[in-house]
């Protein structure tokens, strides 16, 4: 059986296996702007992108940001006869930083703000280094690794999906006032999708393996022998 890092023997190409269906296809060089499907399912296996490191930094800096803005911003006003209120989502934490609702809350703040920051903070210690023909950095395969395992688990997008179900039916009682942290979260969304369109992992994975650090995260050595014969 053939695993991730080996080749083909035969013929001396890598060979790589379909996420949706798992064929395996012989790996080809393929130039910015190529596209590679599966030649089953048609999904796409390969798509390098001109530049595409240095645009994943820069969306991940971005992410970040954006993050920052999301957590500490006002997230929304409510008022009603003249009484209003405001708070931001580190507001929301502290308040119930105590009692039954704490592990909920612990595990909001994860998935919608832990998660984001540590899949962008992991892309950013992998690719930046990469940007110029460098070497990646130690244990960076690992790190790519743990990015592709936690992105289904970003939930950004879900939290902002079910505030806006639940602030239609609020509105109804109270006049409701949506906060700049509220706009950086759904900015937030689209620099994550922009993120993932632009991420090949196949293409990463062939620049940390090709410059000199296996897929299993530890550095290739050259044989002082050369190639056994």
């Amino acid at each position: 059986m053939l695993h991730e890092g080996q080749y083909d023997l035969a013929t001396g190409a890598g060979l790589i296996a379909c996420p949706r269906c798992d064929a395996l296809h012989v790996e080809e060089e393929l130039q910015p702007g190529e596209t590679a499907r599966c030649i089953r399912c048609h999904t796409v296996l390969a798509r390098p992108r001109e530049g595409a490191f240095t645009q994943i930094v820069a969306l991940s800096f971005a992410s970040m940001v954006l993050m920052v803005a999301a957590v500490f911003f006002p997230f929304l006003e409510i008022s009603r006869m003249g009484i209003g209120n405001a708070t931001s989502l580190f507001g929301v934490a502290l308040a119930f930083s105590q009692g039954w609702l704490m592990p909920l809350t612990v595990a909001v703040l994860a998935f919608i703000v832990g998660l984001p920051v540590l899949r962008a903070g992991l892309l950013i210690y992998v690719l930046l280094p990469l940007r110029g023909g460098g070497r990646p950095r130690p244990l960076a395969a690992e790190a790519f690794r743990l990015s592709e395992l936690l992105r289904p688990w970003s939930m950004a997008e879900i939290f902002v999906i079910g505030t806006s179900i639940a602030l239609v039916k609020v509105a109804g009682l109270a006049s409701v006032n949506l906060g700049p942290a509220f706009w950086a979260f759904c900015a937030l969304i689209l620099v994550g999708a922009a993120s993932n369109v632009f991420t090949c992992a196949t293409t990463i994975w062939d620049v940390l393996e090709d410059r000199g650090q296996r897929t299993d995260g530890r550095e290739i050595v050259p044989d002082p022998q050369g190639p056994a014969e």
